[in-house]
C-alpha cells in the first residue's frame, strides 16, 4: 500500500482559473518524492491536497485512510504540513509550545507532551531551544522549529513547500541533512534542483496543472531538452562541463513504516 495515493485529482481556484488536471502520483513508504515545475505549476496547490487544505475531484489517500471530512482529524495528523514561512507556523511565546501545540489539541497528557516535544526538538538537533523564543530565531532555526511542531505528533508523512528558499548555504545543507535523517515519507515542493539531486528518491515534474512525467532525479533533471520545454535548467552538479561537481546524494536511515518518532 502507499504512503500517499493521488488519483485523478482536479481542482481550479474560485476565479475558475485551473491549478491542477488530473494528477496521478503514488509515494511509496519512506521515499521522499520532488515536486518541480516553474511557478504556478501547482506544486503547492497539490501538497495542499494531502491533508485536506484543499478538496477537489479526485481521490486522495494517506495509507488507508481516504482524505475525506470525516477522516480529516485523523489524516492531519498522519501529514505533517510544514510551510515555507515558518512564521506562518509559530506563533507562540516560547518553542516549547509551538511543539507542544500538536500533541496538546491530540489529549496527550503533560507529561506525555513533555516527552515528546523532548523527542521531536532532539530530532532536529534544536534541543537546547526550548525556553527560546521563535522570534528571535535566525530562519534555519525557525524553519527546524516548524518541522518540529509536526513531528510531534508522529506523522508518518512531512509535506514541506521550499523547506530551503532564503537560507544561506550552511543553513540549506544543515536542513537538507536533516531531512535525510528523518525515515518518515516526504513530499516536497520545491524550485531548489540540487537538493533534489542529492536528496530525493524520484522527482515529479508539473506543468500548468498537469504531472508531465516522473523519474529518478539526475536522469529527469539532467534531460536538458525536457527541462528546456518547462522552463527549468539542468542543475549545475550535472552539466556535463569540465569542473561541474559530481552531484553526491545524502544517506538516509532504513525505512520505517511508522512516524518518525514512533520509537519514544
Amino acid at each position: 500500500m502507499a504512503a500517499v495515493a493521488v488519483r485523478s485529482v482536479s481542482y481550479q481556484y474560485p476565479d475558475g482559473t485551473p491549478a491542477l488536471k488530473n494528477v496521478s502520483l503514488s509515494v511509496g513508504e519512506g521515499e521522499i518524492v520532488g515536486l518541480v515545475g516553474a511557478n504556478g505549476a501547482g506544486k503547492s496547490s497539490l501538497l495542499l491536497h494531502l491533508n485536506g487544505v484543499l478538496a477537489a475531484t479526485g481521490a486522495v489517500s494517506v495509507g488507508d485512510l481516504p482524505v475525506t471530512p470525516a477522516h480529516l482529524k485523523e489524516v492531519r495528523r498522519r501529514v505533517g504540513l510544514v510551510f515555507q514561512n515558518p512564521d506562518d507556523q509559530l506563533f507562540m511565546p516560547r518553542v516549547f509550545d509551538d511543539v507542544a501545540f500538536g500533541a496538546l489539541n491530540l489529549g496527550y497528557c503533560r507529561e506525555m507532551v513533555e516527552r515528546k516535544v523532548a523527542a521531536a526538538l532532539e530530532a532536529v538537533g534544536m534541543a537546547a531551544f526550548a525556553e527560546r523564543a521563535p522570534q528571535h530565531l535566525s530562519l534555519g532555526e525557525k524553519k527546524k522549529i516548524a518541522i518540529a511542531t509536526v513531528l510531534v505528533m508522529d506523522c508518518q508523512v512531512l509535506a514541506l513547500d521550499e523547506p530551503t528558499a532564503g537560507l544561506d548555504p550552511r543553513a540549506r545543507r544543515d536542513l537538507m541533512e536533516l531531512l535525510a535523517s528523518l525515515p518518515c515519507t516526504q513530499v516536497i515542493a520545491t524550485h531548489d534542483l540540487e537538493m533534489a539531486v542529492a536528496l530525493f528518491d524520484r522527482v515529479a515534474l508539473l506543468s500548468q496543472g498537469e504531472l508531465v512525467a516522473e523519474g529518478e532525479p539526475a536522469a529527469l533533471l539532467g534531460d536538458e531538452q525536457l527541462m528546456e520545454q518547462y522552463g527549468l535548467e539542468v542543475p549545475h552538479s550535472l552539466q556535463p562541463h569540465p569542473g561541474a561537481p559530481h552531484h553526491r546524494r545524502l544517506r538516509r536511515p532504513e525505512r520505517a513504516p511508522a512516524g518518525p518518532l514512533a520509537q519514544h
